[in-house]
């Protein structure tokens, strides 16, 4: 019994064995076809570098309201509601409303101290962030009425605001811009290396994908937390409740035709997870999000780039935002046909975010790399295989200090073994390989926007920069997990004390000794 089962086993492995190469070829197609994800992204980087979407100073003021979703914030919310009562805006154009949800300590009553309208809401069924805005949005309405603000900011309670910052923003929304999101800063930059990881996060987005797409007109990502849009898109309610609310929520606006722009000048700040547990909980929330957000809304982005604004059903919504939501609309039929093109380019670029290519080609990687080509090596064995492919940089340092060390195996499960060994080796050098380029990345954002970041030692920059690649090591795992795991959201706790005037001293101090 146990002979005829191997026999089986065998012939199996050697029937798979055999269809490699084909299986090969189409592995290099399905690549070749995720690149389409990424082809435009040095285009972007490049004009990244360069510039930038700034909008004009206007003597139009606008009416906001601002949204803070806070659960036990008792700490931190003070501050924020200090540096949003700084503000050089008129203060009688600014609500503050917060929601104090879940809450087991004073932050309801520190909030209703400094001026903010404040609810309070306890479910302990319902508990991501974007419940709590729910709930506070049905608050709106029915005390105020959605329509009574012309537009809505959303921050977490950590955060801090440059004296200027809803004065920046207005100059945007005056411009006609729906959705807009700022410039993210770190006061905790210089913690540990786990805030940095965060912080510099933040800043290559800028570079990457911020500020490129608002000088194409197109739809940047909204980011959690740091952004403004007009009140008619909550004139539903807020319907993003799933564990990440903004990909929900910026996925859902760009399917309906709605840009998302960028203001560089508007800068807050945020506080950055210090403790490796809660980055991981983090992280695999934000991942287990980024699938949920590609699965709801990825069928109407492959849907608009196919078939364009008359996908969507709403034809006043096609009227409306199908345009650069300028001030005049656009005429004739080549603006026309640049708005289409417009339209289509940025669902197809918010798909390509939301698309799970490190799922696709980690699967395929198994399957082809590691599985079939074991069953080959089963078949045939191992003649002379070089342990160090020439393959990048680090694989031809590696065979000059070890030298063109070989190895062979007979046909059989040994062969089989050492194969997936190999395969295992050449990706694990290729990614190290990788992660090693990918430290240039830290040293361009410390170079491109070092009089936005705080003061941090030249030493600690040396060890950020070696710490960052970790940063996005630690999203592709959490893909991984995300896909088998069920997620639920947690808060993060925030303590840091820090005041948006002790940033500002020091930025100031920066200034005057360079």
């Amino acid at each position: 019994m146990l002979e005829t089962i191997m026999n089986i086993l065998d012939t199996v492995i050697r029937a798979i064995g055999s269809a490699y190469d084909e299986a090969w070829a189409i592995r290099c197609v399905i690549f070749s076809a995720l690149g389409i994800w990424t082809f435009h992204l040095v285009t972007y980087r490049i004009i990244g570098f360069f510039f930038t979407r700034k909008f004009k100073p206007t003597e139009n003021k606008h009416k906001y309201a601002i949204c803070i979703a806070a659960r036990n914030e008792e700490t931190v919310i003070g501050n924020l509601i200090a540096s949003i009562k700084n503000q050089d805006y008129p203060s009688e154009l600014i609500t503050i409303f917060v929601v104090a949800d879940n809450c087991t300590d004073s932050t309801a009553k520190v909030a209703r101290d400094m001026g903010a309208v404040c609810y309070e809401r306890f479910d302990n069924e319902h508990k991501t962030k974007g419940f709590a805005l729910q709930y506070l949005f049905k608050n709106i309405e029915k005390d105020y009425g959605t329509d009574s603000f012309e537009g809505y900011f959303v921050f977490d309670a950590d955060n801090l605001l440059n004296s200027d910052y809803i004065t920046r923003m207005n100059e945007a929304f005056d411009e006609g811009e729906k959705i807009i999101t700022s410039y993210r800063n770190t006061k905790n930059f210089d913690e540990c290396w786990l805030a940095s990881t965060y912080a510099l996060h933040w800043l290559r987005s800028i570079r990457y994908r911020h500020r490129p797409r608002s000088v194409l007109r197109l739809a940047t990502n909204i980011q959690g937390t740091g952004f403004l849009f007009a009140s008619e898109l909550v004139k539903n309610g807020w319907n993003y409740t799933s564990l990440t609310e903004d990909r929900a929520f910026t996925a859902d606006a760009v399917a309906m035709g709605y840009p998302i722009s960028y203001c560089d000048a508007a800068m807050f700040y945020d506080e950055q997870p210090t403790s490796l547990k809660i980055a991981l909980r983090q992280r695999l929330r934000w991942s287990k999000g980024h699938l949920m957000a590609f699965a709801e809304t990825g069928p109407s982005l492959l849907m608009n780039v196919l078939i364009g604004p008359r996908y969507i059903e709403d034809a006043k919504v096609i009227k409306k935002n199908v345009r650069y939501h300028c001030k005049t609309k656009p005429q004739g039929f080549w603006r026309r046909m640049l708005e289409q093109v417009r339209f289509r380019w940025a669902s197809f670029d918010t798909l390509a975010q939301l698309f799970p290519t490190a799922v696709v080609k980690v699967f395929v990687w198994l399957v082809v790399s590691v599985f079939m080509h074991a069953c080959l090596y089963y078949s045939t064995g191992i003649s002379a295989e070089a342990i160090f492919r020439e393959s990048n940089t680090l694989s031809k340092l590696l065979k000059q200090i070890f030298g063109p060390v070989l190895i062979s195996a007979e046909p059989g499960v040994v062969a089989m073994m050492l194969s997936v060994f190999l395969t295992f080796m050449w990706n694990s050098i290729g990614r190290f390989y990788y992660h090693i380029r990918s430290m240039l990345t830290a040293v361009y954002v410390f170079i491109v926007e070092h009089k936005k970041i705080i003061k941090i030692p030249f030493y600690k920059k040396i060890l950020y920069t070696i710490t960052w690649p970790t940063m996005d090591a630690i999203g592709r795992w959490t893909t991984y997990f995300a896909l088998f795991m069920k997620v639920e959201w947690k808060p993060i706790p925030h303590n840091s004390t820090v005041t948006i005037e002790e940033i500002e001293k020091a930025s100031e101090e920066m200034v005057v000794k360079k």
